[in-house]
């Protein structure tokens, strides 16, 4: 499968694990090291929301400077300034406010991540593109297996101290895969037309375009609902990312230095049915695998709702449940948004679709440590609700679609007379 992938797709795919194995090591310590350094749920929540909105900014300009300066240059450009610099500053962080820097310069990653985006699917036929994500999602696996290191790291130096050894590894990985990514990718076709036509307009022109977008945006109701269930996605993966290991260890009383077991296990998961079912998979069946997979990550979060304290039996059985969701879910998320999306205007548009994201998920944060305050199970049940309104979404654009699909097929019927 990894063998049909070409051109720059090949390039971020193959270097990914530079990105992916050292932030599967910290990612899983990221909250509880806030903690850690003395940080209240209230905080940790904030600098959630604070990080979000401020991506709002970076989002809506990221459409902009990726058709202006390029693909090529945009990505390693910002990349240094929201990766390198933003991982040594955690590194090195002491409080709240250290951390609000940090998220500061994290925010910009919106910026390569559009001209990332660009760069994976340009030169990629549509009917490629699944595998493209699915090949993305392996490494994601194979990165996670290297997260119980993380866990080694906590239980010989103790929380704080590994905690930052995790993120100086990660400023060191990432600033080399930035720097040897740039060396294998070229700008691709769009990305050229674009720079000339970018450098030749004026910036009502640009404007216009940002505001032709959105009317195409919403004029298409398929794609509204398509960029709901990319919306709710990215919502529960910010209050999992931010809660899932605090009510491991604070509520479930799971020692910090076993949660790092749970990427890995969940990474085995996926392997396993990468090998054992997604061969059979097909592009057609896209929306019905979806939603299995969104129940499947509902049965995971309402285990770990009702796992009994201490228990780590079911939270191992959680974590591959909802390893299951997400390796049948995700690569179809992302690639049946990408088929969506015009090529012509894939910078400003994903530019628009990302300031929708943030500006739907920034409140996520901060309501997910005011409701963890109030009782740690409540986010869980935000994420299950998120994954229910996915699954109706689905049904809706398929329906959608199938009735589109009906009313052409009526129109090209001979008449009968």
């Amino acid at each position: 499968m990894l063998g049909q992938i070409r051109g720059n797709a090949r390039t971020c795919v193959f270097i990914e694990p530079l990105f992916v194995i050292p932030s599967s090591m910290y990612t899983t310590y990221a909250s509880v090291y806030m903690l850690g350094l003395h940080v209240t749920d209230t905080e940790l929540g904030l600098v959630t929301t604070l990080s979000l909105l401020l991506q709002i900014f970076s989002a809506f300009i990221s459409g902009y400077l990726t058709d202006r300066m390029g693909r090529r240059k945009a990505l390693w450009m910002f990349d240094v300034v929201s990766w390198s610099f933003g991982t040594l500053l955690w590194a090195i962080s002491q409080n709240f406010w250290w951390f609000v820097l940090a998220a500061f310069l994290n925010s910009f990653q919106r910026i390569p991540s559009t001209a990332w985006y660009c760069l994976l699917v340009e030169d990629t036929e549509p009917d490629k593109r699944t595998v493209v994500f699915t090949g993305l999602q392996i490494v994601s696996v194979v990165g996670g297996l290297f997260a119980p290191i993380g866990g080694i790291l906590v239980n010989h130096f103790s929380l704080v101290p590994a905690t930052r050894m995790m993120y100086a590894f990660a400023c060191i990985s990432m600033s080399a895969m930035i720097y040897f990514r740039h060396l294998g990718l070229h700008e691709t076709d769009i990305g050229l037309r674009k720079m000339k036509e970018r450098n030749k307009a004026h910036f009502r022109q640009d404007l216009e375009e940002y505001w032709m977008v959105l009317k195409q945006i919403l004029r298409d109701r398929a794609l509204m609902l398509l960029f709901a269930v990319y919306v709710l996605w990215n919502i529960q993966t910010t209050i999992r990312t931010t809660f899932v290991s605090v009510y491991q260890v604070e509520y479930l009383h799971i020692p910090a230095a076993l949660i790092s077991l749970f990427p890995a296990i969940s990474s085995i998961a996926m392997v396993a049915l990468l090998f054992a079912a997604m061969p059979r998979f097909r592009e057609e069946q896209a929306k019905a695998l979806m939603n299995v997979g969104f129940l499947c990550l509902i049965a995971a979060n309402a285990m770990l709702v009702w796992t009994p304290k201490g228990n780590f039996t079911w939270v191992v059985m959680s974590t591959i449940l909802a390893a299951i969701g997400t390796i049948i879910a995700n690569p179809y998320v992302e690639s049946v948004v990408a088929n969506a999306i015009d090529d012509e205007h894939r910078a400003t548009m994903l530019s628009v679709l990302n300031v929708l994201i943030l500006a739907f998920t920034s409140p996520a944060g901060i309501i997910g440590g005011w409701t963890y305050s109030i009782d740690p199970r409540i986010p869980l049940w935000l994420v299950i609700a998120a994954f229910v309104l996915c699954i109706a979404l689905v049904w809706l654009a398929g329906a959608k679609d199938h009735k589109v699909g009906k009313t052409v097929e009526a129109a090209n019927r001979p008449f009968e007379g």
